[in-house]
Order: C-alpha cells, then structure tokens, then sequence
C-alpha cells in the first residue's frame, strides 16, 4: 500500500482514539494509560493504532534523534557567529573565544560546545523568510510555516512515529520533555501530531519553567502507567502468558472461540511493556553514574538532556527537548544580558545569555560528549536549534529582535561528517554570504538519518496528499 492512502478502518481508527477504554485488557488487572497529548490511551490500544498506520519500506535500524528546541529564537552573535569586527551596536557585548578550528570563534558564554566542536557542525546560513514566532516554529518542527485548514501540521516528531515507530516495543516513539506552558499556549501545537491523529503525540513529560531545579516527581507522574497495579504480581501476569500460550494452541487447532481469537498480539505487547521494565529503567535517572550527572550538570535542563539520551539509547525513535515552550526563554528584546527580571517568571521568562547560556552549555556539550563516549554516534543524531536567529542591531532597549534572514544551527552524530562550520554569514551577521540552506534542507537530512524517505505522502483528514517536507534535500557537506 503507498504510504497515506488508508483504508476507511483505519481512518476510524486514527480519528476516533479517544474514546478508547482506558484499561482495555486483562480485566483491568493492569494500570497501564499512557498520557499523549493529553489523550488517555491504553498501552495495547497505542501499539494497534500504531500498527494500523502504513509503515515506509525505509531501514528499520536503531536511528534515534534528539532535538534540542531553543524556543523565541537564540542570537547568533551570543552563540556560534559572533561578529567582534563589527560596528558597535552590532557587535555583542559578550566576548568571544576560540575553537577547534582555527578562526573560528564563538561567544564566550558557550566555552564547553567550543571545545566538542570537533565532534560537531555548525551551520550559520539557515535562513527563511518570517520572523514571527508562530510561523517560524512551525516552519522548523514540520517543514511547513502554515496551517492547514486552522490546524497544525504535523511535527517531525509525530511523522516518525507514523512512518517508522518506534525502535524497541517497550518504548513510545516519539517523546516530548518541555516545560511547562504559561503564556503562549497556542505554539505547543507545533509538537503535535495535527491531522495524523492523537496516536502519533508525543508522550509528554514536563517541568517547571520557573524552577532551575529538574523535578523527578513531575517524571513519577507521567510514567506511573508504566508500573504494576498494586494487586498485580508478577507471578499473575507470567500465569496469563502461559494461559495465552495455551489458548494459541487451541487456535492453531481450530478450536478457540471468538473471544479466545480476540485476545492480540497489542494486548501481549502492552504486557510485555509494563512487564519487561525496559521504560521503567529507561526514564530512572538514578542509574546513572554520579561522573554523568556531573557532566550533564544538576540544573533542569541537563536532567532533561539525560533523560533524552536514556530514552533515545532504549529505544525511543525521536525526542525533543523543549527549553521554551512558549517560545520566550530565547526572546531576547529587552535585554541580552539579565536585566534582573524576577527568577520567579512574573515579568516574563526571558533573562539574557548569561542566565540561559551556561545551562546550555553544559549540557549540549554533555550530549555531544555522551553520544560520543558510548559509541552512539552513528545511532543518534542531535540537533540545537529554533524558530530564527535575532537582529544584527541591538535594539534601544538592550536586546536583539526577530530576524528569519540567518541563524546558526549545531548538528552532531548521526554518523554525519562533522568536525566543520557550514556557510558563512556577511560582515554584520545581516544574511548568509555563502551557501544558504534551508529549514527544510536541515529535516530532509534528518528523515535521511531514520531511513524515511522525505518524498514520501501523508493523507489527511479529507484525503489529500502532503509531502513530509514540500521542498529540500539533504546537505550534501554532512553526507
């Protein structure tokens, strides 16, 4: 079957998931929801609706990616293009500081990735042409900067679930670790699924926006459905898979009624998953070792980076690691050094490279570092980057605007050829003076690394066809 064109069974079944019972199978014997996109779905209901999406021909390896979402749009002078020979009133007020490569300089607020960027690339030509924020985001995460019909497209994220799945049966696909939103609520569509239905949304897990701690209660919450009920043991649920066994027997022998057939494999699969405790372990931060918790640092966001390589290492096909939801973290007008705005987030979230750029840091370095270190580097494909890069002039108030015309990008892994800066911007960091690329460019490559063939078709709600990206390629210097 050409991907996208469904059969009306599975049209009703991707459109009508939220009504599913919310323990469907062993007489209720099991609590096991998983909470995507905030729709309660049983385990064995998630891994049919799964099934009964058409899958590509791509490779089925173990290809994972990691987005790391600078969400308001982050300064390409306050990270990896800084201009120290421009005017003043381009020029960043931050220093700069060398790499790697020689004459390639970044901002000094970003010293640990300059010193991985032999394990690294960096693009400083992706450009586009909007600078609002709900356009942009939406340009970036699905490779189209409009609705459809007032309704989202879906994300990265969500057609990979669709198209390939996930990479280990105890794992969901695609899995979103965000803060919590508090003003701009709108934008959290741009993680979604839209018209491919509540089965392909991430499992979500959040974290206070106000806090620089990580909460490890927040994580217990979203994956209680992952433990045994309390009147469960194990020794019930193996009895039930010897029961199974039997039945299948007496199925292969034609003497198994209806009832007997209907109980799945997607209701095996589920038990299987709760049962196995690959997830479980997955999302237990305490496994850690003390040397990686350092490395990754104790705030929120290097908790949240670990976990997104612990659950990339199991199995989860892709994961996006949000640090401004609502698109204001990195939304810089006011000032890109901490104009003391209160911690508590009363004035807004955004505070200056000083206050977000040392967390950052830290822990995309620890990504690159980690990915590399345990031989994950053909496996795991990470990627920085937001909805746009910020004015060359620092407005009167301190900070830097929207500006689509340029931004820099870090890439790593996914056994690409890194070890390079791409394109390069002109004098001001006004525009790409030599090779642009496009957004679409930078996801065409990551659908490469999954085996996803990005020419592909969706179908939506009515029928039609959509390609996974309406345009680009991969970038032949990661190739």
């Amino acid at each position: 079957m050409e991907l996208g064109n469904r059969t009306q069974k599975q049209t009703d079944d991707r459109t009508s998931g939220h009504g599913l019972s919310r323990r469907g199978f062993l007489g209720r014997s099991l609590t096991c929801t998983l909470t995507a996109g905030g729709v309660g779905l049983s385990l064995s209901d998630v891994l049919r609706l799964q099934a009964a999406s058409p899958q590509s021909t791509a490779s089925r390896s173990d290809a994972a990616v990691i987005q790391v979402w600078l969400g308001g749009g982050p300064s390409q002078f306050e990270t990896f293009d800084p201009k120290p020979d421009a005017p003043s009133g381009i020029r960043s007020p931050y220093g700069v500081i060398p790499t790697k490569h020689p004459g390639v300089l970044f901002c000094d607020m970003v010293p640990k990735i300059s010193k991985v960027l032999d394990r690294a690339t960096i693009i400083r030509t992706v450009a586009h042409t909007t600078n609002g924020h709900d356009v942009g985001a939406r340009w970036l995460n699905s490779g189209y900067p409009g609705l459809l019909n007032g309704e989202p497209r879906p994300s990265a994220g969500s057609i990979v679930s669709h198209v390939r799945g996930g990479n280990h049966p105890g794992l969901p696909p695609y899995v979103l670790l965000s803060e919590d939103q508090v003003r701009n609520f709108d934008i959290g569509s741009v993680y979604g699924a839209g018209y491919l239905g509540s089965n392909h949304a991430p499992f979500t897990i959040k974290q206070d926006p106000f806090s620089t701690n990580y909460l490890p209660g927040r994580v217990s919450e979203a994956t209680a459905s992952l433990d045994l009920a309390n009147d469960v043991t194990l020794d019930r649920i193996t009895d039930r898979r010897k029961l199974w066994s039997d039945l299948d027997r007496f199925a292969h022998l034609g003497e198994a009624s209806q009832a007997v057939r209907g109980v799945d494999r997607f209701q095996r699969a589920a038990i299987d998953m709760v049962v196995s405790g690959d997830a479980r372990r997955a999302f237990d931060l305490s496994r850690e070792s003390a040397a990686t918790h350092r490395l990754y640092g104790e705030h929120r966001w290097g908790k949240m980076a670990l976990l997104a390589r612990r659950l990339v290492e199991a199995g989860t096909t892709f994961v996006t690691l949000s640090t401004a939801p609502d698109s204001l973290c990195w939304d810089w007008h006011k000032n890109i050094i901490d104009d003391k705005r209160p911690a508590d987030g009363s004035a807004g979230p955004s505070r200056g490279m000083n206050i977000s750029g040392p967390p950052l840091d830290q822990m995309v370095s620890a990504l690159v570092t980690d990915i590399y270190q345990r031989g994950l580097d053909k496996k795991v494909l990470l990627l920085v980057w937001g909805e746009f890069g910020r004015t060359p002039r620092i407005n009167k108030t301190g900070g830097r605007d929207h500006w689509g015309a340029l931004m820099s990008i870090l890439i790593a892994g996914g056994g690409l050829k890194v070890d390079q800066v791409i394109g390069a911007s002109n004098r001001n960091g006004e525009v790409p003076a030599e090779r642009p690329i496009k957004p679409t460019d930078v996801l065409a490559t990551v659908y490469r690394h999954l085996g996803i063939d990005y020419t592909l078709h969706t179908t939506d709600n009515q029928g039609r066809p959509f390609p996974i990206i309406p345009d680009g390629a991969p970038i032949t210097e990661l190739l």
